[in-house]
């Protein structure tokens, strides 16, 4: 017969309690430290990653910006009265002389107006030559009455001396000798006003010569204006260099018409080209105008200084010119794409690394320093100071032999650690 065992299924239960409780435990402990383990480093392939060193030593700060070859100076031909386009006998990229004809306009207006100037000036010094002889014609008939009243008075007056001489010897009477002087004396008035007015027709002759004179010279000086706005049809270049442009901002074509003022050519000197450099507005505070610069044509490297900083920001960017102070490589001509560097200043004696992605001046960053094993990187704080365009200083976080991840890590911002394989 079975013997009940009360005693040995209390046993099964407290082992089975036990086990249970032991399982539940070490459940307990390992999600315990699980919950203290660091998350796995993700891993990054060594070759997909740019690092570099921390130097100290001298330190060159730079900018940089692209930019154009411009000319120094543009001339520009404009029209001085309107009219139509008949020829157009030059184009863009041909050398030109300064008498070199560029283009032919028409203004039959202008021409007539020249034509009219040129009879009325002709008519005008004709009447001024006529007013000339009737004035010396007046002239000597005044002075052919004087020579009358002169020859009358000489008489009046040895007629008198006759009759005062007759009188004394009693053979004349006193009347006689009184209406002798009496003529006398008035052939004596009428020939002294007679050569006041002699005088001041010289006077009045001389102001009406002037007077026409005058006239005649604004007429001529209207005649010229005429002829050099009908020579003017005939368009010149004026000076010599290279034609960058018929017209202003558009080509102009034959049978246009254009009006006074309208610039009709550019030309410009190809030895003679300056660099306009687009800095952008936060690296160009530090531009000024004397500093070294250098100006890549992508067929040569001129060198040169910076002339001028444009006050204004436009589109976000400085216009910075720089004189050229090299001779130009081949191919050099206006509007050619460049890029230019401008020396900012030497820093001696500081600690200085490549600049990383995203990394400003004078700014904080996290930046991923390599371990000594070249297995890891661990991320670091680091304050930065001045920059340059490929460098940027240190100022705290790092020190000389340190090397660090200069990639955009943006992806593992949360991560401060990665594993290099």
């Amino acid at each position: 017969m079975d013997i009940a065992r009360p005693d040995l299924k209390r046993r099964k239960q407290r082992r089975r309690l036990m086990a249970v409780g032991a399982g539940i435990g070490a459940m307990v402990m390992v999600t315990l430290g699980l919950s203290r383990l660091e998350p796995a480093a993700p891993r990054l392939d060594r070759a997909q990653v740019w690092t570099d060193t921390v130097k100290r030593g001298e330190m060159l700060r730079q900018v940089r910006g692209n930019g154009a070859l411009v000319p120094e100076q543009i001339q520009y031909v404009q029209s001085d009265t309107d009219g139509r386009i008949e020829r157009i006998l030059a184009l863009a990229g041909a050398e030109v002389e300064s008498d070199t004809l560029l283009m032919v306009l028409s203004n039959p207006e202008l021409e007539q107006q020249s034509f009219d100037l040129e009879w009325q000036v002709k008519a005008a010094e004709a009447n001024f030559r006529k007013l000339l002889v009737q004035l010396e014609s007046d002239r000597l008939t005044q002075e052919s009455g004087i020579a009358t009243l002169r020859a009358e008075h000489t008489l009046a007056l040895l007629e008198a001396e006759a009759d005062d001489v007759l009188a004394r010897d009693g053979l004349v009477p006193e009347l006689l000798v009184r209406r002798s002087r009496a003529k006398a004396d008035e052939l004596k008035q009428r020939l002294d006003v007679e050569m006041r007015r002699l005088a001041i027709q010289g006077e009045s002759v001389e102001a009406q010569r002037a007077a026409f004179e005058a006239d005649l010279a604004k007429l001529r000086a209207s005649r010229e204006l005429k002829r050099q706005q009908v020579d003017a049809l005939q368009v010149k270049a004026g000076v010599a260099g290279v034609l960058q442009q018929i017209g202003d901002r558009e080509m102009l074509q034959v049978g246009q018409r254009i009006g006074p003022g309208a610039t009709l050519a550019k030309i410009v000197q190809p030895q003679r080209l300056k660099a306009e450099i687009k800095i952008a507005e936060t690296q160009a505070r530090d531009v000024q105008i004397g500093q070294r610069a250098q100006v890549d044509t992508r067929n040569g490297v001129i060198p040169g200084r910076v002339s001028r900083v444009d006050p204004a920001v436009i589109g976000g960017t400085v216009t910075v010119d720089v004189v050229l102070e090299g001779p130009l490589p081949r191919g050099a001509r206006p509007d050619l794409s460049v890029d230019g560097t401008i020396e900012l200043e030497r820093l001696e004696d500081v600690l200085y690394v490549g600049r990383p992605v995203h990394a400003q001046p004078d700014g904080t960053v996290g930046l991923f320093r390599v371990g000594e094993d070249g297995r890891t990187a661990m991320r670091v704080p680091v304050r930065l100071g001045r920059s340059s365009v490929t460098t940027i200083e240190v100022v705290d976080g790092l020190r000389e032999g340190d090397q660090i991840i200069l990639t955009d890590m943006s992806s593992w911002d949360a991560h401060e650690r990665v594993r290099l394989n």
